[in-house]
């Protein structure tokens, strides 16, 4: 019955609700500690992947590694990346942050980009990973849509993941899409989805001028929301007939009972971009595998704590959940 019965997480008093928790961390949380080295990985269809490593030095090798997925429109420099990375740094752990197509700073080739559904570009980073031979232990770790791919990818096929695959923990999931499209769209939320919608817009312009007569912008600044966009690009970019069906193909709540390695998934019972069926209890209360950690508070990949620059709970958690002989 992996329903975490007692969340530990208690944020400081200026980050007094979810919005405060969700905006001061992505706004002014700086993680200077953090140095990357760039790996360009080209893909069997073409295209490619940048890959940010974080490597423990020569004289504390390590056979464990952390790889780490982002959330919707983020990259490997984002400061809830940049603090896991260290957190697992400083556990032991290398880690490996990768940038999406199209993320990262480079728009990627194909006119294909990324989606909440896309478990292969996953798969092949943590097979490139493991042909190095230097990791025995590997732990995945994803925040909201990374969480999600995250999810699918375990759930959706357990006898495709490597043994070497050892635990996972993933933070504020969408793991219902279509219902979270629609929730993250109430007016209390616009802020947020402005957000979102401009820099997707900017993507969908930069890939129409690298790809002339592939990409058709009429309407685009138009789209108000989640499933309009979806609907117009995010489905036929990456085969699906409408926004519903790709939703329903990429939802992690249908893979979760697949799930065959101990995960963490922390919800945050105030996160705004959440509605109730983000929070698969039932399938919690029946798993073996899937620890299910619902606080009160937390917002949307916040989980502060104490000074902007320190650790937060989600890193500690995850570390915590991670390395731990019996997980709980």
């Amino acid at each position: 019955m992996p329903l975490v019965a007692e969340s530990h997480y208690q944020p400081p008093f200026y980050l007094f609700n979810g919005h405060v928790q969700t905006i001061v961390p992505s706004l002014w949380r700086t993680v200077p500690d953090v140095a990357y080295q760039r790996e360009r990985l080209e893909l069997p269809d073409g295209d490619f992947l940048n890959l940010d490593w974080s490597r423990l030095p020569e004289f504390r090798p390590t056979d464990g590694l952390a790889i780490v997925s982002h959330g919707l429109e983020g990259d490997a420099s984002r400061p809830y990346v940049r603090g896991m990375v260290r957190a697992l740094n400083r556990a032991g752990l290398d880690a490996l942050a990768w940038n999406y197509r199209s993320c990262g700073g480079e728009m990627n080739r194909l006119l294909r980009s990324y989606h909440l559904g896309d478990t292969e570009d996953l798969d092949v980073v943590l097979r490139h990973a493991l042909a190095t031979g230097r990791y025995c232990r590997v732990y995945l770790l994803g925040f909201s849509a990374g969480g999600n791919v995250t999810l699918k990818y375990l759930g959706e096929n357990a006898g495709r993941v490597p043994s070497e695959v050892k635990r996972a923990a993933v933070f504020s999931v969408p793991t219902d899409l279509k219902a979270s499209s629609v929730h993250i769209g109430r007016p209390q939320n616009q802020v947020y989805m402005r957000r979102f919608l401009k820099s997707l817009r900017q993507k969908i312009r930069d890939k129409a001028a690298l790809l002339p007569g592939q990409v058709d912008v009429d309407g685009l600044e138009a789209l108000r929301n989640f499933p309009q966009f979806d609907d117009k690009y995010t489905a036929p970019m990456h085969g699906f007939d409408s926004a519903d069906a790709y939703y329903q193909y990429a939802s992690s709540g249908r893979y979760l009972s697949g799930i065959r390695v101990p995960t963490l998934l922390v919800n945050a019972q105030n996160d705004p971009f959440l509605p109730a069926s983000c929070f698969p209890r039932e399938v919690a209360a029946n798993s073996p595998f899937v620890f299910l950690e619902t606080p009160s508070e937390g917002g949307h990949v916040g989980f502060g704590e104490g000074a902007p620059d320190g650790e937060y709970y989600s890193e500690r958690r995850a570390v915590e959940f991670l390395t731990a002989e019996v997980p709980a």
